[in-house]
């Protein structure tokens, strides 16, 4: 591994911005916290999580980053924050950083939300995308990466199939771009009218049976209820399963070596059989580990 400079970017927003050797960099950093290797400590350093947008995993993961690197963190409500009188997201967060925050933690419905922030020539505060409404959740996808990178020590030639809501999710947005340049082989499967087809140029679609037998790593997305509109076809909970979720059934044809993924919150029963969540090939729980010592790696690439 070449030496990169430790400060990557001002700003993090999505992984199509950095480099291949940024990418695997931030990986083996991210390592190194989780073996306690590094030892930084940003106590001078003023965090804040503006979440617009429902999160457990994403937000607490943040905050337990930024408190494990000593930071001090300053609590934000949306539903007590000016934005309720009307205010700006670009005023909020130069309210934010004129008191003095060094980082801003946004997540938003809003697509590409970050644009005309990281494009102010006023904003000297770091911004790390917490998720943009259907678009990018690069954070997701490098705990993603270090979880696949930490199980194979490699992503050449891995088959990963990405499996479900795919027109709805960020996380699959972000994933599939990046390992596929890394050189995995990506298979897509679900209902094929949650198929994105902007995904074609990256891999191919294949049902979920076929890719049982053949995959590396079986990476499921929840179901986003949330986003759907009333054209969309809905499933039942079992019915989605037998068609398009990992049963027990297509687990037992799995590879010995191969892994199961999910970015979580888990629709069990939905996506995948409820006993699987915590089989012995399923990393579920340690992407929610590895979640928080990626981030660290993020945040000591923006603040350093």
């Amino acid at each position: 591994m070449k030496n990169v400079a430790q400060n990557l970017v001002k700003h993090f927003t999505t992984l199509n911005d950095l480099s291949n050797e940024e990418i695997y960099h931030l990986i083996e950093k991210a390592l190194q916290y989780k073996h306690g290797e590094i030892n930084n400590n940003f106590h001078e350093h003023y965090a804040i999580n503006c979440f617009f947008e429902d999160s457990t995993r994403t937000h607490k993961s943040f905050e337990m980053a930024e408190r494990k690197l000593g930071m001090q963190v300053m609590d934000f409500q949306p539903s007590t924050s000016s934005i309720r009188k009307g205010e700006s997201l670009y005023d909020t967060i130069m309210t934010l950083q004129s008191i003095g925050v060094d980082l801003i933690v946004i997540r938003h419905s809003q697509e590409d939300f970050y644009k005309k922030l990281i494009s102010s020539p006023n904003l000297t505060s770091s911004i790390i995308n917490g998720g943009d409404g259907a678009g990018q959740h690069p954070s997701q996808s490098l705990l993603d990466l270090m979880t696949i990178y930490e199980e194979f020590g490699t992503f050449k030639d891995l088959k990963i199939a990405v499996a479900g809501d795919l027109s709805h999710s960020r996380v699959a947005k972000s994933n599939v771009q990046i390992l596929n340049r890394l050189g995995a082989e990506v298979f897509y499967t679900g209902p094929k009218e949650w198929l994105d087809p902007s995904f074609g140029i990256y891999g191919e679609y294949a049902k979920i049976d076929e890719l049982a037998r053949k995959v590396d790593v079986m990476m499921l997305l929840r179901v986003q209820h949330e986003r759907h509109i009333e054209k969309d076809k809905i499933f039942s909970k079992e019915e989605y399963l037998e068609k398009y979720g990992l049963t027990i059934e297509r687990e037992n044809t799995m590879k010995k070596s191969a892994i199961i993924m999910h970015p979580a919150p888990v629709n069990r029963g939905v996506e995948i059989a409820s006993q699987l969540v915590e089989s012995k090939r399923s990393r579920i729980f340690t992407q929610m580990k590895n979640g928080v010592y990626a981030r660290m790696a993020i945040i000591d690439s923006v603040i350093n």
